[in-house]
């Protein structure tokens, strides 16, 4: 039974154990790299979303930090900023920003997202890798849970590894600038309007890290419940094949996989994602650093009730889907690829 097991799981996934941690991080790094390229607008426009449903002002030039959730003047009817759709936020950037500030913050999102799955993907083969080892010489019903506590682990090192460049990567992409030959602050500019107003303090450099609580109360339950999906469906999909992997079964059996847990991932933890947002664009110091993930959902329901917590889902669903898919689908095929290349 073991060695059924053992043959079941290796029939259905791609060799791949010569591939040292450095071609795994750069297949990885590839794939985020397109990814963040091709999806930036649609996650602008989910940021946005949530922005305003949390009542950032949008009238004339705001500043990095200008969002306080305790200024009952400048929230405006939680009603009217939710019945915003989509289709018509991306429309009204392009209209008041220009077509090129859709990729707005896409330098941090590079920036972000090299290193996050960089790191994040070749850590989720080694840690599966090793757990499914383990379990099916010691314990094989417990195989099935290997994607999920895999990808809980790699992505909270990812996580707390780069969670600076998030930080400022969702700061650019919640405020925007109404002038368009003005040029906004980049990263390093942003990171220093975050520090810069409790320099000298004891939370001076612990504000990089505002909100870490909530990214990973989003992005531990994604990952848990990406890869639960993910993993199963494509060996599922890789077996009905029925032929020896290639590059093309590779990228169908992953994108498909990818993409189907990738938006049930996104929607399940819609609610997470908004807290996120709000902690991350919150501008008073003492409140940023006491704010709980617990008392922002709850503010988030009081103000806006259930559509309140999903604010920017269909953006959000929109992105993550094909994020996904890229992302896996390129990066295997490219480890197919590396493994070819050693066998020869």
């Amino acid at each position: 039974m073991v060695e059924e097991a053992k043959l079941d799981s290796k029939s259905k996934s791609i060799p791949n154990e010569n591939l040292r941690f450095g071609e795994r991080a750069l297949s990885a790094g590839g794939a985020a790299f397109l990814s963040a390229v091709i999806v930036n607008p649609l996650d602008v426009v989910k940021t946005r979303l949530q922005a305003q449903a949390a009542g950032v002002p949008y009238q004339g030039s705001c500043r990095l930090g200008c969002f306080d959730t305790n200024s009952k003047q400048v929230i405006i009817s939680t009603r009217e900023l939710l019945m915003s759709s989509t289709k018509l936020s991306a429309r009204n950037n392009f209209m008041q920003e220009g077509f090129s500030r859709l990729w707005r913050g896409t330098n941090a999102s590079l920036a972000l997202a090299v290193p996050t799955v960089g790191i994040y993907m070749p850590c989720y083969d080694y840690f599966r890798n090793i757990m499914e080892e383990f379990t099916i010489e010691k314990s094989p019903t417990l195989t099935i849970y290997v994607p999920l506590v895999a990808g809980t682990i790699a992505r909270s090192l990812a996580c707390i590894s780069c969670y600076p460049v998030e930080l400022a990567r969702t700061r650019m992409q919640a405020f925007k600038g109404t002038q368009r030959d003005v040029k906004l602050p980049g990263v390093w500019k942003t990171l220093v309007d975050v520090v810069n107003p409790v320099k000298g303090s004891n939370n001076g450099y612990r504000m990089l890290w505002t909100g870490l609580g909530a990214q990973l109360a989003r992005d531990v339950p994604f990952s848990a419940i990406c890869w639960s999906i993910l993993e199963p469906t494509r060996r599922s999909i890789q077996s009905a094949m029925g032929e020896e992997p290639g590059a093309g079964s590779i990228i169908g059996a992953n994108f498909t996989a990818g993409f189907v847990a990738g938006a049930v991932a996104a929607a399940a933890t819609c609610p997470l994602d908004v807290a996120k947002t709000r902690r991350q664009i919150e501008k008073n110091t003492d409140r940023a650093m006491t704010m709980t993930t617990r008392q922002t959902l709850a503010e988030i329901w009081r103000d806006g009730g259930i559509r309140g917590m999903f604010s920017g889902a269909g953006a959000r669903v929109g992105r993550a889907g094909p994020s996904v898919a890229i992302v896996v689908s390129f990066y295997e095929v490219v480890k197919y690829g590396l493994h070819n290349f050693h066998q020869q």
